[in-house]
């Protein structure tokens, strides 16, 4: 597979900061205050503009690949029903039933050609229209063009599924907003990849703690010391600033060999695992082979759950094929319990006060460039409107 410039960049960094025995530096060490992770007032703050104002992967195309096709997906605060209509179009619904608020559909995905409140049978199609109601005598006069589902920007981007979970009439270019990931997410071509694997783990601790478990690979030789540390550079990392997304790029341990190729022979994808932040709280992670695609959401002060797709390429899926995407899930599944161990003993010892801040490393680069994409969204700097745009 032929390697980008970037991604040529990227090697040719990686094999300097290998020869000089150094590593991505940033200018300064930060000292994150405690208070970003505990406040109670801040997580309410974060979960009305990042989890409302921002679109986030909620699903793969695949999910919704035929007319009534849907998924729904619950764990923003906002319920939220993704379907393709029968002209083929992705349509994203609070899903919520426009009588008494009851919840609409569910089951968590399934095909249809309407959806039925289990209440009192009010129904609509796929497009979210109020089509039919029982015994319609009792609601004279009712206006059925007002009574429709409510509708949410949805996306359907690089093989995936976005959706701003807000009915909020500001306009999002979804196009602008992912433009600095566009040639990466292009490349990788998921659309032509079939979920593996799907799962949800809820987590004792706080969401930020488990976003920064990806972005620094400084940790990968104390904590994944049996386990993941013995496949990759230590504490090599590259980090592009994407604003407000970033490219993390892990370096493979023989990544050294191809200082002896010449650059038109590299091979980015088969030397790197690259570890994609897309701004607010997903990750779209890059193995040699296959992609997981990762979403962090709080879910209350001290916890969060994490999501996760493994998807791989589509093709004959023989038990030969079986066991070896098998085992590269047991793998990744028990890296992320190393994580989530650590992350929930962090949790725990927030309220004994210890710390009134976090140091963050000069090389802990990615949680220093999140940080300044999270605060500039709190305070109205970042926002998603119609181009992305910093005020």
């Amino acid at each position: 597979m032929s390697s980008s410039q970037a991604e040529v960049d990227i090697i040719r960094t990686t094999l300097r900061y290998h020869q000089e025995e150094t590593t991505h530096l940033e200018p300064q060490v930060l000292h994150n205050p405690v208070t970003n992770y505990a406040d109670a007032e801040r997580l309410a703050q974060e979960q009305e503009v990042l989890f409302r104002q921002f679109p986030i992967i909620v699903g793969h195309v695949e999910q919704v690949e035929q007319p009534g096709q849907f998924f729904t997906h619950d764990e923003t605060g906002t319920p939220i029903l993704v379907t393709r209509t029968r002209e083929g179009e992705v349509k994203a619904f609070v899903n919520v039933c426009r009588h008494r608020g009851a919840r609409i559909v569910t089951d968590t995905s399934g095909t249809t050609s309407t959806f039925s409140c289990p209440y009192h049978s009010w129904t609509y199609d796929l497009q979210g229209r109020l089509r039919g109601m029982r015994q319609p005598f009792g609601f004279d006069d009712l206006d059925k063009d007002q009574h429709g589902l409510v509708e949410l920007p949805v996306f359907e981007r690089f093989g995936l599924i976005w959706v701003r979970p807000s009915a909020s009439p500001m306009p999002i270019s979804i196009d602008a907003w992912l433009a600095p990931l566009e040639e990466q997410l292009a490349a990788i071509d998921l659309s032509a990849h079939t979920v593996f694997k799907a799962w949800s783990v809820d987590l004792n601790m706080g969401w930020r703690i488990a976003l920064e478990g990806f972005q620094e690979s400084y940790h990968f030789c104390s904590a994944h010391k049996h386990t993941a540390c013995s496949a990759y550079l230590d504490n090599r990392s590259v980090f592009v600033d994407l604003y407000p997304h970033v490219r993390h790029a892990v370096p493979l341990a023989h990544v050294p060999e191809l200082v002896d190729q010449p650059e038109q022979d590299w091979d980015y994808r088969g030397n790197y695992m690259d570890q994609n932040y897309v701004f607010p709280c997903n990750f779209v992670q890059v193995m040699t082979d296959h992609v997981y695609i990762h979403t962090v959401i709080p879910t209350g002060p001290g916890t969060c759950v994490f999501k996760c797709m493994m998807l791989v390429p589509k093709g004959r899926m023989d038990e030969k094929a079986q066991r070896y995407w098998q085992a590269n899930y047991d793998v990744v599944r028990t890296v992320f319990g190393e994580d989530f161990q650590i992350g929930e003993g962090i949790q725990r010892g927030l309220g004994t006060g210890v710390n009134q801040f976090f140091t963050i490393g000069k090389y802990e680069t990615g949680i220093q460039l999140a940080e300044r994409a999270i605060d500039d969204a709190l305070t109205g700097r970042l926002v998603c409107p119609e181009v992305v745009s910093v005020v």
